[in-house]
């Protein structure tokens, strides 16, 4: 049976990807996982590999052409299968063309995105659905994406435009309905425009009554004092003519710094973040003396490109502390908590162009070694644009690691649609009080981000406290 190939979602944010190369060609065999196109998402490049296998009878999405989550992008059958007619029909995707026309005499024209018929109203699905939640009234929306196209973004900032009116025009009428006036009185305001703000009441404790806005009425506009006649003796002297308008500067190119789509990307992501998901924050400092004795151990016996960094003995802790806390490996779903049963812990890289959170699975399976050759791996293949879509697309946890910036504390925004995240600052050298004695200790300050939705304060704080108790005792780490 023929299998229709979606642009998958490759990110809770993605919207749209672009195919950037198709590896396999129309009429190539194709294995169940095997790769057949490289998709460019807001963040990154990554392999794709649908799970069916049969033959590639139709690419229907052209290399270099943006297409939504979702739609069509090619059709993988039997050799001999004979296609739905409405696939059949499809066109061959065109090839984004990359060498200049020949040079004529005669200008060659160029294309032109197809103009919408009357009364369309061009809007990308997610627009669309927006939209509808919103109450945001497509027609009255000028699109910024091409062509004229309304998209996400655009309806966003209607929706906020419409909602600070709103705001905006009951904080006037609560003002209103505090003043002290008569029912006629405030008829006779709002017919005539007349903010009840700016009268004086007459009436009983300061009441505004009819009278008082009639006279409102009646009095006529503030009129300008009559300029004094000159002495008789002197000449009149003749108005200097106004300057001329001078017309507004133009802004600087150079104060202007246009935003990637990665870095849009990102904007959005964590905008609704914080405003969706109710934030709530624990900190707790690490003794870490301990598991940096213990991470110098197990170096030495290692080579250097297979050593442990900090940032492994934190994943791993984090792994063994969800084991017994759930409930932070979760996504909140409205009425429900998705309870995820493989722990894929992300990991924030910061790219030349912006953060990503790529993860590794299934850490509550690994031990710290290979957590740590897992690490290396998707950091530098991350960093090589040669992602797969599960290291892309399917952790549930994450941690953020500063500590490299000899950054000493920081708190982290929730990537979605995860329950929390774990900030680390830098492990140095602090003077503690142990068994009643001064001593020096290696200190990590850490701050755990917590979905409101999905625990409270108690419950981060025992999670919080679990990673504390197996970096303090780090032999944990390897049991």
């Amino acid at each position: 049976m023929a299998t229709s190939i979606v642009m998958p979602q490759l990110g809770y944010d993605m919207r749209e990807g672009t195919v950037v190369r198709w590896i396999k060609q129309e009429g190539d065999p194709v294995a169940p996982n095997e790769v057949i196109a490289e998709i460019e998402t807001d963040k990154a490049v990554v392999e794709f590999k649908p799970t069916t296998g049969g033959v590639l009878r139709r690419i229907i999405a052209g290399e270099g052409q943006a297409i939504p989550v979702g739609n069509l992008i090619a059709v993988i059958a039997a050799p001999d299968e004979t296609l739905p007619d409405d696939l059949a029909a499809t066109p061959p995707a065109t090839q984004t063309q990359t060498d200049p026309p020949p040079s004529t005499d005669t200008p060659t024209p160029q294309p032109t995105a197809p103009a919408a018929a009357a009364g369309e109203v061009r809007a990308s699905p997610i627009a669309r659905r927006l939209a509808r939640e919103r109450g945001v009234d497509l027609t009255a929306i000028t699109g910024t994406g091409p062509a004229g196209r309304i998209i996400e973004a655009d309806i966003l900032a209607a929706a906020e435009a419409a909602a600070e009116a709103a705001t905006a025009a009951a904080t006037a009428a609560a003002i209103a309905a505090r003043i002290p006036a008569s029912p006629i009185a405030r008829r006779l305001a709002r017919e005539h425009g007349i903010d009840l703000a700016t009268i004086n009441g007459t009436g009983p404790g300061g009441r505004i009554t009819e009278a008082d806005i009639t006279a409102a009425i009646a009095q006529p506009a503030p009129s300008q004092p009559a300029p004094s006649q000159p002495a008789p003796s002197q000449p009149t002297p003749e108005p200097e003519p106004a300057p001329p308008p001078q017309p507004a500067p133009e802004p600087d190119p150079a104060t202007r710094a246009d935003l990637s789509r990665m870095r849009q990307t990102i904007a959005n992501v964590t905008s609704a973040s914080k405003r969706e998901a109710p934030h709530f924050y624990v900190a707790s400092d690490i003794d870490m003396t301990a598991a940096m004795s213990l991470r110098r151990e197990i170096n030495d016996e290692l080579p250097p490109a297979a050593r442990v960094s900090v940032n492994d003995l934190i994943v791993k802790a984090s792994a063994l502390a969800i084991g017994k806390h759930p409930k932070f490996n979760s996504f909140y779903r409205g009425d429900h908590l998705q309870m995820n049963p493989s722990v894929n812990i992300g990991i924030a890289i910061a790219l030349e162009s912006g953060l990503i959170i790529p993860g590794i699975p299934q850490c509550e399976n690994k031990t710290l070694t290979q957590i740590a050759a897992a690490s290396r791996d998707l950091i530098d293949r991350a960093n090589h644009g040669a992602l797969q879509t599960e290291e892309y697309a399917g952790t549930t946890y994450s941690v953020s690691n500063l500590g490299m910036f000899d950054i000493d504390s920081f708190t982290a925004i929730i990537f979605p649609p995860h329950a929390a995240i774990l900030a680390v600052g830098a492990v140095k050298e602090q003077p503690i009080a142990r068994n009643g004695q001064l001593a020096i200790a290696q200190i990590m300050k850490t701050t755990l981000s917590v979905d409101h939705r999905v625990a409270d304060g108690a419950e981060a704080a025992q999670f919080l406290t679990e990673i504390k108790r197996l970096l303090e005792k780090p032999v944990n780490l390897l049991l």
